[in-house]
C-alpha cells in the first residue's frame, strides 16, 4: 500500500526557522572561538578582546550619561529610567569601566543631583524638551548599540561574546520598553 503524497506546502524552510538558525550560529560561533579573552594580541598592544572589552564599557558610559542628561530635563520619567539606567550602570560595571558612573547614582537608581556636563559638552542640551522625543532618542540610542554589539560578538573570544550577546539582548529589552513609553 502506497503512502499518501504529503500535503502541499512552501518548499524550503520558513523565515523564522531561518533567522532562528542564523543567529544561534552567531551566538555558537562567537561563543566557541578562541581559547580566552587574551587570544589575538601581541605582547605590547592589546587584544582583540581588550579593545572590544574597553569599546563596550566607553560606549556603557555613553548611555549611561544619555540617561542622566534626560533625568536631569524630565525629572518626572525617573520611574520608567530609574531601573533602566542602573541596569546600563551595571552594564558598564560588567565590562570594567566606570566607577564614576555608579558613584553618581542614588540608591534608587535615578543620577545624583549633580548632573555633570560631559567633557565634549553638556549632554543635557541635547535633549529634546518633549518626553516623548527624549524617550525616542534614548530607545533609538539603546538599539543602534545593542545592534553594533550583536555585531561585534563575532570578533570576541568566549565569555566576552557571552557578555557581549547579554547585553546587547538587555539593550534591545530596554529599546523596547522605551518606545512604549514614548507611546
Amino acid at each position: 500500500m502506497p503512502y499518501p503524497p504529503p500535503p502541499r506546502s512552501a518548499s524550503g524552510p520558513r523565515r523564522r526557522t531561518l533567522l532562528a538558525s542564523a543567529a544561534g550560529a552567531a551566538l555558537l560561533v562567537g561563543c566557541s572561538s578562541g581559547s580566552d579573552d587574551s587570544d589575538g594580541g601581541t605582547s605590547g598592544s592589546p587584544s582583540v578582546a581588550e579593545r572590544a572589552r574597553a569599546r563596550a564599557a566607553g560606549d556603557s558610559e555613553g548611555l549611561v550619561e544619555r540617561y542622566d542628561a534626560v533625568l536631569a530635563a524630565h525629572p518626572v520619567l525617573t520611574e520608567l529610567l530609574g531601573p533602566l539606567r542602573a541596569a546600563a550602570v551595571r552594564h558598564l560595571e560588567a565590562f570594567g569601566g566606570g566607577r564614576k558612573a555608579s558613584d553618581s547614582a542614588s540608591p534608587s537608581g535615578s543620577p545624583a543631583s549633580s548632573a555633570s556636563p560631559s567633557p565634549s559638552g553638556s549632554p543635557s542640551a541635547a535633549v529634546p524638551l518633549d518626553e516623548r522625543a527624549a524617550l525616542a532618542e534614548l530607545s533609538a540610542a539603546e538599539r543602534a548599540l545593542a545592534d553594533r554589539r550583536a555585531k561585534a560578538l563575532l570578533d570576541v573570544p568566549g565569555e566576552l561574546a557571552r557578555l557581549l550577546a547579554s547585553v546587547a539582548a538587555a539593550g534591545a529589552a530596554h529599546a523596547y520598553l522605551l518606545n512604549e513609553g514614548a507611546k
